[in-house]
């Protein structure tokens, strides 16, 4: 089975990361499971529901078995 990759937008280029999905869920619940993941960090005590530091965000998904990945962005296909 091919690798399955996930995308974290950002407006900021540099916040912008790819990731390695787990291969034994399937993308819709990698994407509820990220979803929820940055909800709970972003209401956490600590953040007061602003912007999580993108390294809290990548090491809360690499305990759950995601890897990131080197990105190089292109240029702009608009």
């Amino acid at each position: 089975m091919a690798d399955q990759l996930m995308l974290l937008p950002s407006g900021d280029p540099e916040r912008c990361r790819l990731l390695r999905m787990p291969q034994d869920l399937a993308p819709a619940e990698a994407y509820r499971q990220v979803t929820g993941l940055m909800a709970a960090l972003e209401s956490a005590e600590g953040h007061g529901g602003g912007r999580v530091p993108v390294e809290e965000v990548i090491e809360a998904l690499e305990e759950r078995g995601f890897e990131l990945l080197p990105l190089v962005l292109g240029p702009s296909l608009d």
